[in-house]
C-alpha cells in the first residue's frame, strides 16, 4: 500500500530484577505524535512480525509488546482498504494479520501486552493475542468498532474474545457497543470484563507492568481466567446478537452479520478453523460496496469535518468572551449548559418573563449537578459551571457580549423584532445568530442596520449529542462573521458544515423530503405498517413514524409548510397531518406492557385514507427517487460545496449509517441517481469497490 503511514515495531532487551533471562520487549511507534496513533498496514505487519522474531532469538524470560505514549495502536490501517481491487488481495491482507498476531499466541515464551494507551480494532485483537494483558489506568479508548464502520473484527477478535470472556460479553462489546455509535470503554470495564488482567495506576503504569509480568513468570501470581459456558449461554448470546443486528442494520451491513456467524463457530474454539473462516469472511466484506461506503463515511467524519469547506480564513474570527441566548427553553438552556462547558465565558439567558429565565438556569443547574453526580466533573468545575450561567429580563444584559444566539419561537416577525431589540444593546461587531431549523437567515436580517453580523447557527436535538452544526451565510453575511461562527463551533467540539440560505438547509430538508412521501403514501391508504417499514432495507436509526414522534409532528408540519410555500410542487401539506397535529396526537404507535406495538386507534379514526395503497417496494424505489431529486436539486442550487457535504450532514445530523454513506453512494449502487438525475453523485470507486 503506497499511501501506509508505516508504524514499525522496535525490539530491545530490558534486564528485569527477579528474572534470569532479560525481558524482549517490543515498542509500536510509527515516528508521529498522539495525534496520528499507530495503524497496521502490510508493512507494519511485516515489521511487527521481523520485531517478534527478534525477541525471540534474545532468548527472552518473556515477550511484551506496548505502544508509543498514549497510543497502543488503533488497528488496520484503513486508508490501503481503498486500494484493494480484488478478492485475493483482500484474502492476502487477512491472512498476513492472522499469521503476525498469532506468533505472539502460539509461542512458548510468555506473551504479555502493556496497553499503556488507546488501544482499537487490529490495536485490540494484538492484545488479546497475547497470555497477558496489563492496561494502563488513563487509557482513553478502548473498542472493537469494526461493526459500526461496517466490518467485523477480523484479524482474531470474533474468536478470542468470546473465549477470553465468554460469549455474552464479546456480543457487547463487538455487537452491541459498536453498534451503539461506538460506545468506548473504560479501563476499570476492560478489567470487570476480563479483557485485561490488572490495571495499574499511569504514572509509573511501565514499570508496575514490569513488576507484573516477572511475578506471573515467577508463578507468584496466577491470573484467574473465568470458566467458559458453551452451551445455552452461548445460544442466549448468539440471539442477542442477532437481535441487535437485525434491529439495528435489517440486513444492510454485511459485516455485523458476519460478525454474528463468527461469533458462533467460535464456540469451537478451534483458531485454525476460526481463522481461516473470518479470513474468507474478511475478504468478502472488504470486497463489498457497504463496507466502501462505511470507510468514505469514516473519511468524511475524520476528515472532511475537521476542514470544512468553504470556511473562510480562521485569522479572521473575533474573540468571544461573553455569550447572550434570547429565549429560556429546552434547547436554549442545552445550549447555555454546552457554550458554558466548552467556552468557559459567561452566558447569560433571557426571556419574556421571570419564570421562564428561572426555570432556564434552574435546568442547567440541575445538569451540572447530574454531571458531578457521575463524577464527569469536579465540585469545583460545577460551582464555575453554575457561575457562569445567568438569566436577566433585560437585553441590555448582553451590552457586552460577542456572540448572540436566539432560540425562540420558529416565526419570522418574531424573530425580526428579538434582533431589533438585541441590536439596540450590542457593539456593531457582536455576531447575532440564530438557531431557525428552516427559516430564512436574510430574512431575518433585512431590517437590521448591521445585516452583515447576521448569520445561521442550526442544532441538531439533543444539543450536547448531535455533532453536526449547520452554519448558514445568508446573502450580506461577512467573513468575520461567518470565521467566527466557524471558531465557535469548533470550540464546542461539533463538525460544522457550510451551507448556502436555503429553505431549512439540508438535514431538515431531505428529512422532509422523505418524511412526506411516507404521508403521501399513508393518505393514498398505504397502512402504516407497511409504509412505516418501507425503508428498513436501508438499515436507518428509527422508522419515519418513531422519528416524526421524536421531532414532533407540530414541527415537522410547520417545516413541511415553510417547504410547501418554498417548492409546492414537490413538498405536500398533508391534510390528515394537520388533523392529527391539531388533535394533540404526538404518536402514531403506542406500546402494551409487553412492548407490542399497535396502531393508535384515535389515530385510525381520524386518518382519512384513500384506495391506491402502494407496496413497501414501490414506496422505497418512490422515496429513493425523491431523495436522489432534492440531492441533484441541492447540488444545482448551490446549497453545499459537495455531495460529499450532504453525506456528512445525514450521517452527523440524523444519524444514518455509515454503510449508506450518508445517501448518495447507496443511490448511486442502487442505480436511483441515474435513472432520476441521469447521473451518479460520485465518481466509480469512491465509495465504492472499484470496477
Amino acid at each position: 500500500m503506497t499511501d501506509e503511514v508505516v508504524t514499525h515495531a522496535f525490539t530491545r532487551t530490558i534486564r528485569v530484577p527477579g528474572l534470569d533471562k532479560p525481558v524482549a520487549l517490543i515498542t509500536l511507534d510509527n515516528g508521529f505524535d498522539h495525534t496520528k496513533p499507530n495503524t497496521f498496514g502490510r508493512e507494519g505487519l511485516s515489521s511487527l512480525s521481523a520485531a517478534f522474531d527478534a525477541a525471540v532469538q534474545a532468548d527472552p524470560a518473556a515477550i511484551a509488546v506496548t505502544g508509543k505514549p498514549f497510543i497502543f495502536a488503533v488497528g488496520a490501517d484503513l486508508t490501503g482498504v481503498g486500494q484493494v481491487t480484488d478478492h485475493a488481495t483482500a484474502l492476502e491482507i487477512g491472512k498476513q494479520g492472522h499469521d503476525v498476531f498469532r506468533k505472539f499466541t502460539d509461542s512458548k515464551v510468555p506473551t504479555f501486552a502493556f496497553i499503556n494507551g488507546a488501544v482499537m480494532g487490529g490495536g485490540l485483537e494484538l492484545a488479546l493475542s497475547c497470555h497477558y494483558r496489563t492496561i494502563a489506568s488513563n487509557v482513553a479508548a478502548i473498542s472493537l468498532p469494526e461493526c459500526f464502520l461496517g466490518l467485523f473484527p477480523g484479524w482474531g477478535g470474533t474468536q478470542l474474545l468470546p473465549n477470553l470472556i465468554g460469549a455474552d460479553r464479546a456480543v457487547t462489546v463487538i455487537i452491541e457497543n459498536a453498534l451503539n455509535q461506538n460506545k468506548m470503554l473504560k479501563p476499570k470495564q476492560a478489567l470487570e470484563l476480563g479483557i485485561a488482567d490488572v490495571l495499574l495506576d499511569s504514572p509509573d503504569y511501565f514499570e508496575q507492568s514490569l513488576l507484573w509480568l516477572t511475578d506471573v513468570v515467577n508463578g507468584k501470581t496466577t491470573v484467574q481466567r473465568a470458566e467458559i459456558d458453551r452451551g445455552e449461554a452461548w445460544d442466549a448470546a448468539i440471539a442477542r446478537a442477532r437481535a441487535i443486528v437485525d434491529g439495528k442494520t435489517h440486513g444492510a451491513a454485511p459485516g455485523p452479520n458476519k460478525a454474528v456467524e463468527l461469533l458462533e463457530l467460535a464456540r469451537h474454539n478451534d483458531l485454525d478453523r476460526g481463522y481461516a473462516a473470518e479470513t474468507e469472511a474478511l475478504a468478502d466484506v472488504v470486497m463489498s460496496d457497504e463496507l466502501r461506503a462505511g470507510l468514505y463515511s469514516f473519511n468524511l467524519v475524520q476528515k472532511r469535518a475537521r476542514r470544512p469547506a468553504g470556511a473562510p480564513d480562521k485569522s479572521l474570527a473575533r474573540p468571544v468572551t461573553k455569550v447572550g441566548i434570547v429565549g429560556a427553553g429546552l434547547m436554549a438552556s442545552q445550549m447555555a449548559l454546552l457554550f458554558a462547558r466548552r467556552l468557559h465565558v459567561p452566558v447569560v439567558l433571557t426571556d419574556i418573563d421571570q419564570a421562564r429565565v428561572d426555570k432556564g438556569v434552574g435546568y442547567v443547574h440541575t445538569e451540572v449537578d447530574k454531571l458531578q453526580g457521575k463524577k464527569r466533573i469536579s465540585p469545583d468545575e460545577a460551582n464555575r459551571l453554575k457561575a457562569l450561567v445567568s438569566g436577566s429580563l433585560d437585553k441590555a444584559a448582553f451590552a457586552d457580549a460577542d456572540f448572540v444566539i436566539e432560540a425562540v419561537f420558529e416565526n419570522l416577525e418574531v424573530k425580526q423584532q428579538v434582533f431589533a431589540e438585541v441590536e439596540e444593546h450590542v457593539s456593531a461587531e457582536c455576531v447575532l445568530a440564530t438557531n431557525t431549523s428552516s427559516l430564512s437567515i436574510t430574512d431575518m436580517a433585512a431590517k437590521l442596520r448591521h445585516p452583515e453580523r447576521v448569520v445561521g447557527f442550526h442544532f441538531f436535538n439533543p444539543v450536547a449529542v448531535m455533532p453536526l452544526l449547520e452554519i448558514i451565510r445568508a446573502d450580506k453575511t461577512d467573513d468575520a462573521t461567518l470565521a467566527t461562527a466557524f471558531k465557535v463551533g469548533k470550540e464546542l467540539k461539533k463538525s460544522s458544515v457550510l451551507v448556502k440560505d436555503a429553505p431549512a438547509f439540508v438535514v431538515n430538508r431531505l428529512l422532509t423530503r422523505f418524511l412526506g412521501e411516507i404521508t403521501a403514501a399513508l393518505d393514498e391508504g398505504t397502512p402504516f405498517d407497511v409504509a412505516d417499514h418501507a425503508l428498513d432495507p436501508l438499515g436507518l436509526p428509527m422508522t419515519p413514524m418513531i422519528l416524526l414522534q421524536l421531532v414532533g409532528p407540530a414541527v415537522g408540519l410547520h417545516v413541511a409548510e415553510i417547504m410547501h410555500n418554498a417548492f409546492p410542487d414537490r413538498f405536500g401539506v398533508s391534510e390528515n397531518m394537520k388533523r392529527f397535529v391539531e388533535a394533540g396526537k404526538t404518536a402514531v404507535w403506542q406500546w402494551d406492557a409487553q412492548g407490542n406495538q399497535t396502531l393508535d386507534p384515535e389515530v385510525a379514526a381520524l386518518w382519512q385514507a384513500g384506495d391506491s395503497p402502494s407496496t413497501a417496494e414501490q414506496l422505497l424505489d418512490r422515496t429513493l427517487a425523491a431523495l436522489a431529486d432534492e440531492v441533484r436539486r441541492m447540488l444545482d442550487e448551490g446549497v453545499v460545496a459537495e455531495a460529499q457535504d450532504i453525506d456528512l450532514c445525514l450521517i452527523l445530523g440524523a444519524g444514518w449509517p455509515f454503510w449508506l454513506g450518508g445517501i448518495t453512494p447507496y443511490l448511486d449502487r442502487s442505480g436511483v441517481s441515474e435513472r432520476v438525475t441521469g447521473k451518479r453523485f460520485l465518481a466509480p470507486g469512491v465509495a465504492s469497490v472499484p470496477r
